[in-house]
């Protein structure tokens, strides 16, 4: 069996009385309080994720922006140095490699930031691909990530650096000293809905960084949350998941990801996945609420009305924002509109919902 990995503040979590478990192998903080209120914390204050366990390579060189373009969906190309942009790896079979974000820092220099599950899996596809001998350098072990999220983010972090936070568009990033840390990216995104930002640090620097933060933040009541919040706040905003909306079978396309998919230029199964959309899909992801009580599941089937099966939960909880059931889904395509009405099986009992348009927190 794989040993668990550690991020490097293990320790300090432990210490925060973290309740720590196995997750895409690393030991992480599923919560320190209850989900419940890390999540009102990220939605009404600011709050701090330690997601170091994500991947991060940097692919440089004359060649780097012809590898990315072949290995991605979206259109690299149209990125200026200081922004970032959401895409995917498809693979041949029409599904998805992994979800991931490029950062362009320089010139002919990008980083790669990938989900801590697929790691290994995406840098053996990404040097696979890499024909053009762009220059690789898989840094994930060397880098801590911090998400600070919540409406007070601003406030809580300004003090710690002289970057104009406000200044800083949604999926921007500056790379400026933080807390007396120098070459810090400082990236305006994140995985929750709200305001926030993400910083990237060396592990050496991880924590005077999270004290720093800590610091600042402590007259607003910042307070740091664990994945259990993480996972309820990007559902309420219908993001997607790999391994639960994305996988190695799901396209692009079906899982609503269409506006990353751009067929402007050539990438791995652009054929195939052009022809899909032409064709028309027979499913699609859908956001869901349930009219009823109860908590719906990964893997519980989607009814329609009449009782017959016309789809999968891929991932659902409790809206900790809106107090009921919520989810996402595949369905057939001829129950995707919003408005739909359509029933969970939970259990024995098929449960009242309703087909909504995501975000399925209206902010």
């Amino acid at each position: 069996m794989e040993e668990v990995k550690k991020v490097t503040l293990d320790e300090i979590h432990h210490s925060l009385g973290a309740k720590m478990i196995p997750f895409a192998g690393y030991n992480m903080p599923v919560r320190y309080s209850s989900d419940m209120e890390e999540h009102k914390t990220v939605r009404e204050n600011v709050g701090v994720f330690d997601v170091s366990h994500m991947g991060e390579f940097i692919v440089e060189g004359p060649q780097a922006l012809d590898l990315i373009q072949k290995v991605s969906s979206n259109d690299a190309s149209k990125l200026k140095i200081g922004q970032a942009q959401y895409t995917c790896f498809p693979n041949a079979q029409g599904g998805v490699v992994d979800d991931f974000l490029v950062y362009k820092l320089e010139e002919e220099r990008y980083m790669l930031v990938v989900n801590a599950s697929n790691i290994a899996k995406d840098w053996e596809w990404i040097q696979k691909h890499n024909t053009e001998n762009a220059q690789l350098e898989n840094i994930s072990d060397q880098t801590s990530l911090f998400a600070i999220q919540g409406p007070k983010s601003i406030e809580a972090l300004q003090s710690l650096t002289s970057v104009s936070l406000k200044d800083i568009p949604f999926y921007h990033f500056e790379i400026g000293t933080f807390a007396g840390i120098e070459n810090v990216i400082i990236s305006a995104t994140g995985y929750t809905g709200e305001q926030g930002f993400e910083l990237y640090v060396k592990n050496e620097d991880a924590q005077k960084v999270w004290d720093e933060i800590f610091k600042a933040g402590d007259p607003l009541g910042i307070k740091p949350i664990g994945l259990g919040a993480r996972d309820t706040l990007r559902l309420e905003m219908g993001y997607c998941l790999y391994g639960h909306e994305l996988n190695d079978r799901t396209s692009p396309l079906e899982a609503g990801l269409g506006w990353i998919t751009k067929f402007t230029k050539e990438f791995i199964n652009h054929e195939n996945l052009k022809k899909q959309k032409e064709e028309g899909l027979q499913k699609k992801l859908i956001g869901f609420k349930l009219l009823e009580r109860g908590i719906p599941r990964a893997d519980y089937p989607i009814l329609n009305t009449e009782g017959q099966e016309i789809g999968i939960v891929t991932s659902g909880s409790q809206s900790p924002s809106l107090g009921i059931g919520i989810g996402l889904g595949y369905v057939d395509i001829a129950y995707a509109k919003a408005g739909t009405e359509i029933k969970i099986q939970i259990r024995k009992k098929s449960l009242a919902a309703k087909v909504e348009k995501l975000p399925l927190l209206k902010k």
